[in-house]
């Protein structure tokens, strides 16, 4: 059998774990399903070159960040600071992934872990801080400056959940082989303009009014 170096080994590791991930869900996934299918004998190989399962999700999120950063720039450049404009640039620079089997697979992923960006307690998650999403998640909070911060940040995280899981249901179907309802350019259209209604409504009387906590929290 050939040797393979650390990167090469790394990359293997990572790419059987978009396969796993996404088959099996983030939280149900097998390590040695992973390493099985990246050819390797070491059932430690995971925590060897990525410390933890945490590590290696990281770093499969950080490729798909990476990929998706690149169609994000420009549109996030030419893109004014308006509500529609900016989710019309983040719908377009998450459907980037859908043009490969590869980045279906990541968008399955990612749509299971909306909830972890930091949108709702700030900081950021660590593989978003700096980042254009994330510059472009604070755009989006600059439009919404005249909801109170609680209300704000929870439409906003909804709203990612509602992109990402959109966008996680067309991969599935795309990777299945399933007829889609809708073309793909009504469907990204349809999604920019739903997402952007969700986040403009008008708050509801009270919206203000902090939330009673369940007894016996602090």
């Amino acid at each position: 059998m050939a040797r393979t170096s650390g990167p090469e080994t790394r990359e293997k590791l990572i790419r059987a774990a978009e396969e796993v991930f996404s088959a099996q869900g983030v939280d149900g996934a097998q390590l040695r399903d992973i390493v099985t299918r990246a050819g390797q004998g070491n059932p430690s190989a995971v925590q060897y070159h990525f410390g933890s399962r945490g590590g290696l999700l990281d770093a499969v999120m950080a490729g798909r960040q990476l990929r998706t950063e690149q169609v994000l720039a420009p549109l996030l450049a030419a893109a004014p600071d308006e509500l529609n404009a900016l989710i019309t640039a983040l719908v377009t620079a998450e459907a980037s992934e859908l043009r490969t089997d590869r980045g279906r697979r990541c968008l399955r992923i990612s749509a299971q872990l909306s909830h972890e960006s930091g949108v709702r307690s700030r900081p950021p998650h660590p593989t978003l801080a700096g980042t254009g999403y994330w510059r472009l998640i604070e755009r989006v909070e600059g439009c919404l400056a005249a909801l109170p911060e609680p209300l704000r940040l929870e439409r906003l995280d909804l709203a990612l959940t509602v992109v990402g899981a959109a966008m996680a249901d067309r991969a599935r179907q795309y990777l299945d082989g399933s007829e889609p309802l809708t073309g793909e350019a009504l469907f990204l259209a349809d999604l920019a303009a739903t997402t952007t209604a969700l986040l403009s409504a008008a708050p509801p009387p009270g919206g203000a009014d902090p939330v009673p906590r369940p007894e016996g929290t602090p």
